[in-house]
C-alpha cells in the first residue's frame, strides 16, 4: 500500500494542476484513418485506442489494425502515436481528462510496477479459447510480464545481446587450418612408408599419380562448416585461446571488441551471478548484488583490458557495429538491430562478408554468463472500459500478427510465430532470450543499471571489483531499505595463473603416487 501511494503521489506531482491534456499541448497523432472517416465505415463498432512510442511500428500497427478490423467485426482498433517523454504520465492524463482513453499500449515490462501501482495496467484476461500465456511464450517472456503472481501484460518483442562473429573470417581460417592437417598427415603416411620400403611412394594416398608429392585433399564446405562450430568460443578463455593462435588478416584490427561503456553489452558477465528483484524482478526483499560469484566474474572482465585495449570514453555501440561492417573485428557483442542493419549494408554492396550469431559465452567453464533483456509488452489499461474487447486484441497482436513483426519493423517477436525463426542467425537471439534476465520493474531500484554501468566502467579501468561492488550494493540497499546499508566483506583471493599451476602440478603428482615435494 505504502509502494502505491508512493506511485500515485509521483504521478500527480507530474500532473500538477492540469485539468486538461489539450490544455498542456500533448501531441498525439492518430497513425490510421480520420476520426470522421473512422465513424462513417465502423460506427457499429467499439473503438480501440492502442498508443505506442516507436514510430518504427507505425506501418506494422496500422497493416495489423486493418487486418483486425477484417478479422472480426465488433471492434476497430485506431493507432495513436505520442511522444515518449512522461510517456505513463500522458497515459494517465488522458485517461483522466479525455473520452479518448487509451485502452492498451506498448510499454517496456520494467515499467510494469509503476504502471500497475498507478492503475493504468490490469490482469490479463485472456479471450475464450485462447492458450495460456505459459504455452505461447517462453519463460522469460512470462517472468517479464509477471507482477506478484499476477500477468499483466502480453509480451510483444525483445532486445538482448549475442555474440556476434565474421564467419568469412572464420571459414577461412577452418579452412587454412584443414588443409594444414592434411599435408601433416599426408607428409607422415610419405614419412611412414618410406621407413618401411625405403623409397618414396609411387603415387598419392588417393591412388592418383603424384610423383613423390603429397596427395592433395579437396576440404569439403562441410568439414568447414563444423570446424567452425568447433572453433566458436564456450567461454572467455577460449576467446584469448583463439586470439593467441589466430593468423588476422591484415584488415583486422581487433579478434574481440565491444560497446564496454554500455551495460546492455556488459551485464552478461554478471547476469548469472546477482539477483535484483527474484525470479521476476518484483521482490524488494530479493536482492543480492554482492556476491563472490560477481566480484569473480568482474575481475574476469577487468583482465580483458590488458588483451583488448578499448577506451571506455571513445568506444560506442554504433562505431563497433561499423567496424564490424567494415570487417575490422572478428568477434563482438551486439543486440537485435545489429541483424537488421547489416542485411541493409548487403542489400546496398556495403557489406561483404558473411556473418554468424551465437549465444554470448560463459566467463568461464564454472561462471556461467546470462544477458540482459527487455520485453515490449502490449498493456490493457486500468481504466479502460473495453478491457475484454482490448484483450482480445492484445492475444492477436502479440500472437498470429507477429509473423511479419520482423519484416515490417526489424523487431524480433516473443512468440515463434511464422518463419522468423527458420533463420539461424535470429533463432540465436531468441536462443539468447530464453537464457536471459529480464529488467526488473522495481521503481526502488530504477538507477540501477545506470549505477551498474558506472561500476563496470570504473573496474574497466583498473579499480578495485571488489570494493565497487560493494559500494554499488550498499547505495541500492540503502535505497529499498531507507536507511543506511552496509554489507560484510568478501574475501575472494584473487586468482593466477601460477596457482593453478601449481595445483595441477600437485594433482597430477598424487595420481602418479609420487610424494609430493611441491608447497600447496
Amino acid at each position: 500500500m505504502k509502494k502505491r501511494l508512493i506511485t500515485i503521489l509521483v504521478i500527480a506531482l507530474c500532473l500538477g494542476a492540469v485539468y486538461g491534456v489539450g490544455r498542456l499541448g500533448i501531441t498525439m497523432r492518430h497513425s490510421g484513418e480520420s476520426a470522421e472517416k473512422d465513424d462513417a465505415l465502423f460506427g457499429h463498432r467499439e473503438t480501440l485506442y492502442l498508443w505506442y512510442t516507436d514510430e518504427a511500428l507505425t506501418d506494422y500497427l496500422n497493416s495489423v489494425a486493418v487486418a483486425y478490423n477484417d478479422y472480426q467485426d465488433q471492434a476497430r482498433v485506431i493507432p495513436v502515436y505520442t511522444s515518449g517523454r512522461e510517456y505513463l504520465e500522458t497515459i494517465n492524463q488522458a485517461s483522466l481528462y479525455t473520452d479518448e482513453v487509451p485502452d492498451m499500449y506498448i510499454v517496456s515490462n520494467d515499467s510494469l510496477e509503476k504502471a500497475y501501482l498507478a492503475g493504468l495496467a490490469s490482469q490479463v484476461r485472456l479471450p475464450e479459447g485462447a492458450s495460456p500465456l505459459e504455452e505461447t511464450f517462453p519463460e522469460t517472456a512470462v517472468r517479464a510480464v509477471t507482477y506478484h503472481d499476477r500477468q499483466i501484460a502480453y509480451p510483444f518483442y525483445f532486445e538482448t545481446s549475442c555474440f556476434l562473429y565474421n564467419e568469412t573470417y572464420m571459414k577461412d581460417w577452418a579452412r587454412a587450418q584443414l588443409e594444414a592437417e592434411r599435408d601433416a598427415a599426408e607428409g607422415e603416411a610419405a614419412q611412414a612408408q618410406l621407413d618401411e620400403d625405403g623409397e618414396p611412394a609411387e603415387g598419392g594416398a588417393d591412388g592418383t599419380d603424384a610423383g613423390n608429392a603429397p596427395a592433395k585433399y579437396a576440404v569439403s564446405e562441410e568439414e568447414v562448416e563444423e570446424r567452425v562450430a568447433q572453433a566458436l568460443p564456450e567461454t572467455i578463455d577460449d576467446i584469448l585461446s583463439f586470439a593467441d593462435v589466430y593468423d588476422a588478416p591484415e584488415q583486422v584490427e581487433a579478434v574481440f571488441k565491444w560497446d564496454v561503456s554500455d551495460i546492455f553489452y556488459t551485464y552478461f558477465f554478471v547476469g548469472n551471478s546477482i539477483d535484483v528483484g527474484g525470479e521476476n524482478g518484483d521482490r524488494a526483499d530479493s536482492i543480492h548484488i554482492y556476491t563472490e560469484d560477481a566480484i569473480r566474474c568482474l575481475r574476469v572482465y577487468q583482465n580483458l583490458n590488458q588483451f583488448f585495449s578499448i577506451d571506455t570514453k571513445e568506444i560506442s555501440y554504433d562505431g563497433v557495429l561499423q567496424d564490424f561492417m567494415d570487417g575490422k573485428i572478428l568477434y563482438t557483442v551486439a543486440t537485435t538491430d545489429a541483424l537488421s542493419k547489416i542485411e541493409a549494408a548487403e542489400a546496398e554492396g556495403k557489406f561483404a562478408y558473411e556473418y554468424g550469431v551465437s549465444t554470448v559465452p560463459d566467463v568461464s567453464e564454472d561462471l556461467p554468463s546470462a544477458s540482459l533483456s527487455v520485453t515490449q509488452c502490449l498493456v490493457v489499461n486500468g481504466y479502460s472500459a473495453k478491457k475484454d474487447m482490448a484483450n482480445e486484441f492484445g492475444a492477436y497482436l502479440t500472437g498470429q500478427a507477429a509473423d511479419t513483426l520482423y519484416d515490417r519493423t526489424g523487431k524480433l517477436p516473443v512468440c515463434d510465430v511464422g518463419d522468423t525463426y527458420s533463420d539461424p542467425d535470429k533463432e540465436a537471439f531468441l536462443q539468447e532470450y530464453q537464457c536471459s534476465i529480464p529488467m526488473p520493474k522495481m521503481v526502488e531500484t530504477s538507477n540501477f543499471w545506470v549505477e551498474l554501468e558506472i561500476a563496470f566502467a570504473k573496474i574497466w579501468d583498473g579499480e578495485d571489483a571488489n570494493d565497487d561492488l560493494k559500494a554499488l550494493s550498499e547505495k541500492i540497499m540503502g535505497q529499498v531499505t531507507g536507511e543506511e546499508y552496509e554489507e560484510e566483506y568478501i574475501d575472494v583471493p584473487e586468482e593466477t595463473e601460477e596457482t593453478e599451476d601449481d595445483y595441477t602440478d600437485e594433482e597430477q603428482t598424487e595420481e602418479d603416487g609420487e610424494a609430493s615435494s611441491g608447497e600447496e
